[in-house]
């Protein structure tokens, strides 16, 4: 299984679909199924039967999974879209790096 250039707690522009151009933090990552929840992003809604949690039941709003080809890192220096890379820093510790401003991303 390869490593994936998105992290839980990235910030994130997505650059396809319905949601294309807007941005949101990596709430969680599915390595397996390469796929990864948005906050606020992809939005379905469930219907839900009633239950101790959710006594009335209903219609909620909640994110689905989206693809990770579809979701760039946003780039610490400038705000925009970019393509990661990895490098070795100082300590000799592996790192992501923004292909287009060069700045670690942390």
């Amino acid at each position: 299984m390869a490593k994936l250039h998105i992290k839980k707690g990235d910030i994130v522009i997505i650059n396809a679909g319905q949601d294309k151009g807007k941005e949101g933090k990596v709430l969680s990552v599915d390595p397996e199924k390469q796929r990864a929840i948005v906050e606020g992003i992809n939005i379905i809604s469930k219907h839900v039967k009633p239950s101790a949690a959710n006594p009335n039941g209903g219609i909620i709003k909640k994110e689905a999974p989206i693809h990770i080809s579809n979701l760039n890192v946003k780039d610490p220096k400038d705000g925009k879209a970019t393509r990661i890379g990895r490098r070795l820093n100082d300590e000799g510790k592996l790192v992501r790096y923004s292909k287009k401003s060069g700045e670690e991303i942390k």
